[in-house]
């Protein structure tokens, strides 16, 4: 198994720390994994994404140009990445601030209204995992279990506190995963 993703959106929506969180989470069930984060100079409100590989065999290159996964947080990278998954890949959105919607017709649409979803759950900063919940329902190429000791790596300890909501989060991500999807 090897899952090539590439996890795209605007600073300060947690694309990078998406990506870290899946290869703490790799490392922890004995996999090999590759993060290789790409960011403008801005802080927050600039463009960033990561590839990420995770995958029971060694990795060849971290550099990539077709993705199994995309994961799109905002219109300027759905715009930029939708042509860079493979046919038959999951391409997720963030479906609450993206406009236009994807136009494939030869790959896993699922749309999520994380974003709304987040919100319900009185914390805007937990949208990140409820689209990292989505893929892995879609994709459970690593187990939720892993993924919150990964969080925990990631996160700073004064955090740990939010690990709950977190794991919430995620497993909103999965229910909602679980009745959308558009397309193959």
């Amino acid at each position: 198994m090897t899952e090539e993703i590439i996890i795209a959106g605007f600073g300060g929506q947690g694309v990078l720390t998406m990506g870290q969180i899946l290869c703490y989470a790799g490392v922890i069930e004995d996999k090999e994994v590759s993060w290789m984060p790409s960011y403008g100079p801005e802080m927050r409100g600039g463009t960033a994404n990561c590839m990420v590989i995770v995958s029971d065999t060694p990795i060849s290159s971290p550099i990539l140009t077709k993705f199994d996964t995309v994961i799109a947080l905002n219109q300027p990278s759905l715009d930029k990445f939708e042509n860079a998954v493979k046919p038959g890949g999951l391409l997720i959105y963030e479906a609450s601030t993206i406009l236009k919607g994807p136009s494939r017709t030869d790959v896993e649409i699922v749309p999520i209204e994380a974003a709304i979803e987040a919100t319900k759950l009185s914390n805007t900063k937990v949208m990140n995992m409820i689209i990292l919940g989505a893929f892995l329902k879609k994709k459970p190429v690593i187990g939720l279990d892993s993924i919150i000791e990964g969080l925990k790596k990631v996160l700073p300890e004064r955090y740990h506190n939010l690990i709950p909501l977190n794991r919430q989060a995620m497993e909103k991500g999965m229910e909602l995963a679980e009745k959308i999807t558009v397309g193959v």
